[in-house]
């Protein structure tokens, strides 16, 4: 029986990771693009590490919002993150503490969908950390490397930088609009945002944005209900 090393799970990890190193790249070339210094980006990859997290913390501090304002959001969209613990915790049966620990640090959305795909206890926990594992060195590689050709440039606008943030945080909630509900709720939520942003300071409306799961959520339920029915 081949290994899953072999597989082509592993192949498909290894181009995962080139992705997001490619995204950690642009993630620290805006951060310290935007003003911020280079430290700043590399200890929260690796003390934090969250992508979607992380971009919009820096784009609410770039925008000269509230530090508080920035991490509430950043925890809200993290909060994800607790439910997909809940649905590979069995992986961990029988792991030390300590492997616990470092497991949680390294869940991601990328991880838990290797993780799920494994026919048994043994495949799940190897895909889990050979992808949790890849993720967090391609990541933090990427946002030296752009944190660092980030402090060259002097010109964010010129090269893009400045559209490369809300072109990166579509990029990474993209994949999760796939039934109607949930575009509806994105939807309502930028709505909401967008006119938050002309009468509320930066990294509020993007909380106030959170009530648009609320109607689409009571529409689900309602819909649910009926088909009982």
């Amino acid at each position: 029986m081949r290994s899953i090393w072999r597989t082509p799970a592993l192949r498909d990890i290894a181009l995962v990771c080139l992705a997001d190193g490619l995204v950690g790249a642009s993630f620290g070339a805006i951060a310290v693009g935007t003003g911020l210094p280079i430290w700043l980006p590399i200890a929260m990859s690796i003390f934090v590490f969250a992508g979607a997290a992380q971009f919009i913390l820096i784009g609410v501090l770039a925008a000269g919002g509230n530090p508080l304002a920035a991490v509430a959001s950043a925890l809200l969209v993290n909060t994800r993150l607790i439910p997909l613990g809940f649905s590979v915790g069995d992986t961990f049966d029988g792991q030390s503490w300590f492997r616990r620990l470092v497991g949680s640090h390294l869940i991601t959305d990328e991880a838990v969908a290797f993780t799920a795909l494994g026919k048994d206890r043994h495949n799940r926990r190897t895909a889990f950390w050979q992808c949790g594992i890849g993720l967090f060195l391609a990541w933090n590689i990427g946002v030296v490397v752009g944190a660092f050709l980030g402090g060259k440039v002097t010109d964010t606008a010129a090269l893009g930088l400045d559209a490369a943030f809300p072109a990166v945080l579509i990029a990474l909630v993209a994949p999760a609009l796939r039934d109607a509900v949930t575009k509806k709720a994105a939807a309502l939520g930028a709505c909401i945002a967008v006119a938050a942003a002309f009468v509320l300071p930066p990294g509020l409306p993007v909380l106030f944005a959170l009530l648009g799961v609320i109607p689409a959520f009571a529409a689900k339920r309602l819909s649910t209900a009926e088909d009982d029915a």
